[in-house]
């Protein structure tokens, strides 16, 4: 799945590659951006991490495409010197930005990385920028790196839950290699996982070593997930297959067959007559037949 997601992502897609102190995924991001410039789609990076000539370094496609946008040496606008800064992160910004050059096809937009947004942005303004984005318009695909242990587990889960597709990198058991466990969900909600062990090259092309498919499988929830109310039971309250075939065989008292209900509700001779016998204590007066009544 790694490779699929190198060729190409759709039109409107939210990519996350989610690292740790224990694995960087800046090469990571480095290849999916080479990939990009190889289809000869234009590329804007919003750079927050390392410099130009850092991310620029190694990549081996035409960097006319590539279009950089600092915020490394002035993140916040304290010296108004930088071509970008934290708080115009928003879809208005975003736009006039990526209109000042002009392409003929549609961008892809680069966030390296998302953690500084997120540390001088609430959660929920950062998510609502993402959406619109998601969107489509002026950004084909977002692409954003994301260092998990920076932030709370609730931000990190409201920015991935929104993603079409999430990498979480880690260490492999080789010095070349690591780990990618990658979950992508379609727009029907099917979500599909997998893990791969990759390498990246010197000129950030991915190999793929192996993988392990968990196609179809539908994500839930911890809260979500139904647990079984009989599971700590001192007693055995389930059937065995003797004991359910000797169930649906037996007989209830207050059901009927077939023959019984169709000889009930057949009607016979004299059905529908209210027949009443006078008893012989019973004074009935034909002229006042309410005297018995104290009113």
């Amino acid at each position: 799945m790694l490779s699929e997601l190198l060729q190409g992502t759709d039109t409107g897609a939210v990519l996350i590659i989610q690292d740790s102190c224990s694995y960087s995924g800046q090469h990571l991001l480095k290849s999916f951006i080479s990939a990009a410039l190889n289809k000869e789609e234009p590329v804007h990076v919003l750079g927050f991490d390392v410099s130009e000539e850092e991310l620029k370094d190694g990549l081996t496609a035409s960097t006319q495409r590539l279009h950089f946008h600092s915020a490394y040496t002035d993140p916040l606008g304290w010296t108004n010197r930088s071509a970008f800064t934290v708080h115009q992160f928003c879809v208005e910004e975003l736009t006039h930005l990526l209109k000042q050059t002009s392409h003929p096809k549609p961008v892809t937009l680069v966030i390296d990385s998302l953690s500084w947004i997120l540390r001088h942005m609430s959660p929920p303004a950062v998510c609502k920028s993402l959406q619109q984005l998601k969107k489509g318009g002026a950004v084909r695909a977002v692409i954003g790196l994301l260092h998990a242990d920076m932030h709370q587990r609730g931000t990190v889960g409201s920015v991935c839950h929104l993603a079409t597709s999430v990498i979480t990198v880690a260490p492999g058991t080789k010095g070349d290699e690591a780990v990618a466990k990658i979950t992508k969900r379609s727009k029907l909600g099917k979500v599909t996982q997998d893990e791969e062990i990759f390498s990246i090259k010197g000129d950030f092309s991915v190999t793929v070593v192996s993988k392990t498919s968990h196609a179809g499988r539908r994500q839930t929830e911890p809260e979500e997930q139904q647990m079984d109310p009989t599971a700590n039971l001192t007693f055995n309250i389930r059937l065995s297959d003797t004991e359910r075939e000797a169930k649906e065989k037996l007989a209830l008292p207050f059901v009927f067959s077939k023959e019984k209900k169709t000889a009930l509700l057949q009607s016979g001779p004299g059905s529908g007559r209210i027949l009443y016998e006078p008893d012989a204590n019973d004074d009935y007066d034909q002229e006042d037949p309410d005297d018995d009544l104290d009113v």
